[in-house]
């Protein structure tokens, strides 16, 4: 306790790391309060079928990532969700369009080109979700709701849509450049978060008010299996495997260069949580089929969150997943090519060809075991629900949200690491250094 309270001290002796921090939680304020402004035009006091509608399946994932706007008909409804999906497209393009190859080379200036992509194409997506969600609203809310209507009325509200979002990613560049931590990932963070005590509070009623005994001991054992899920997901997004590279040694001058051994981290799970965002939107595809007599039964079947069949169906989707995003993001060709460029080599492996195979052939081993436990943390949720935990509380078990909540949280606990250690105080941990999903 003693250590804990002497590295907060510390941090907060850092002007520049206390005037990121407290930016930080006043932009990450801004946002919240935002996310309980209701647009205008529409009854706050009639948004009961809303909110339960966005409390599950991929309006839940939406709900989710707008922390909780999208069911409060919020000006933030539509969240950071277009932004991520625009940000996706991008990069696979940067993978099969030259013309997006090219600006990933070119350093600073590329990058800028890139988010200007980014921002015209989240726009477009805006521009189709915003009429969409103002379509879904007319739907599950009773006119009554409504103190406009009309085409003017959806134009506006699109339109409000539209700007609230791109606030949201304005927050997001300023916490970024200005905060600490990566802005988005911080906002997704904060709006997973805010639903816990909620969902605490919830689960802790309903044991209380068990008929027979053990409820708070049940409680206690729910709390204490949630904490080392969290354990086994933190070990899953830090697990790297290894590779040596040994450099040759070359003397130019008085001076040597080379000669050092170096590693390349491989990660475990170098996907991410992309591979259960992708699983999640295509389970919501048999939705399209319930409406016909002859398909209703199945898609009940494949759309029932606690059945067998979509929980293996999901898992295998996650694992194949695993392995295509793995296979976009990671390149064997370059890094063996980067390598020979700079005089590197694995030790044993001819550079090239044979060090493409190598580094190929070891994050297809490496990814099977990845990918199978984070399937396992994808369908956890349904297991958790199915022992009796609350639908809002067994979520926290697995899945997107506890995935995103381990990674930011050790990313932005790395770059404080980083400020404390390069004004030679200790860091947050007694021994070694803090990796996160960028630690070497």
């Amino acid at each position: 306790m003693k250590k804990l309270i002497e590295t907060i001290q510390n941090i907060f002796k850092i002007e520049e790391l206390r005037k990121r921090i407290v930016y930080t939680i006043l932009l990450l304020l801004v946002y919240r309060l935002g996310s309980y402004v209701v647009l205008p035009g529409i009854d706050p006091t009639q948004l009961a079928n809303l909110q339960s509608q966005a409390s599950e399946g991929l309006l839940g994932l939406l709900n989710m990532f707008s922390g909780g706007a999208f069911g409060n008909a919020s000006i933030f409804a539509l969240g950071v969700m277009p932004y991520i999906s625009a940000s996706i497209v991008i990069q696979l393009l940067g993978i099969m369009v030259p013309y997006f190859q090219r600006l990933q080379r070119e350093g600073e200036s590329g990058r800028r080109k890139m988010n200007q992509w980014t921002r015209y194409l989240t726009i477009i997506i805006l521009v189709l979700q915003g009429p969409a969600y103002m379509a879904n609203l007319h739907v599950q809310l009773p006119a009554s709701a409504f103190i406009f209507s009309g085409l003017m009325f959806n134009v506006f509200a699109t339109i409000v849509l539209i700007g609230g979002t791109m606030f949201i990613m304005w927050l997001g560049e300023r916490i970024t450049d200005r905060g600490l931590g990566n802005g988005i990932s911080l906002i997704i963070m904060v709006g997973i978060i805010a639903r816990l005590p909620f969902a605490l509070l919830a689960e802790g009623g309903a044991r209380m008010n068990q008929t027979a005994g053990g409820g708070l001991l049940m409680l206690i054992v729910e709390l204490v299996i949630l904490f080392f899920v969290f354990v086994a997901t933190i070990a899953l997004v830090q697990g790297t495997r290894r590779i040596p590279v040994q450099y040759a040694k070359r003397i130019v001058g008085n001076k040597q260069y080379g000669g050092v051994r170096q590693y390349i981290p491989l990660k475990i799970n170098a996907a991410g949580v992309m591979p259960i965002i992708f699983a999640q939107a295509l389970m919501m595809f048999p939705l399209i089929f319930a409406g016909f007599d002859a398909t209703r039964g199945i898609a009940a079947t494949l759309t029932n969150p606690m059945g067998f069949w979509y929980n293996l169906i999901f898992g295998l989707m996650v694992v194949a997943f695993t392995y295509f995003y793995t296979a976009v993001t990671v390149n064997p060709s370059m890094m063996a090519e980067d390598m020979k460029k700079n005089g590197g080599f694995i030790p044993g492996i001819k550079p090239g060809k044979k060090t493409t195979e190598y580094l190929d052939a070891v994050m297809s081993r490496i990814t099977l075991p990845g990918s199978i436990f984070l399937a396992i943390v994808a369908i956890l949720p349904a297991f958790a629900s199915m022992l009796g935990v609350n639908n809002q509380f067994a979520q926290f078990y697995g899945g997107t949200s506890l995935l995103i909540l381990v990674g930011v949280v050790l990313d932005t606990l790395q770059q404080i690491e980083s400020h404390l250690l390069m004004r030679h105080y200790d860091g947050l941990m007694k021994t070694g250094r803090l990796k996160g999903r960028s630690g070497m």
